[in-house]
């Protein structure tokens, strides 16, 4: 994937974080941490917020792996070759 790929897919996944993070008041951050230590377990009782968790955290691990592949590519290429620009008319 090219890098300016990644940055159109990271927005995209972005947006979705969002959604998520508006609808339960923290950050995906913050959620994935609590979540992958176990601090959230007392929530797989209720139906939807195990299926809004299952989601958000897919869309959050999707998230970091374009992000580490973003790095990625721009630790190996110079900036200024992967800059894209319109010229002015």
């Amino acid at each position: 994937m090219e890098i300016h790929e990644l940055v159109i897919e990271m927005k995209l996944l972005e947006r979705r974080l969002t959604l998520y993070e508006e609808k339960y008041g923290v950050l995906s951050e913050d959620f994935y941490t609590a979540l992958t230590a176990g601090k959230l377990d007392d929530y797989d009782a209720y139906d939807e917020t195990r299926a809004d968790f299952s989601r958000w955290k897919g869309i959050f691990e999707t998230w970091r792996r374009r992000k580490e592949a973003y790095r990625k590519q721009l630790q190996e290429r110079e900036l200024s070759k992967v800059l894209r620009f319109q010229p002015a008319y």
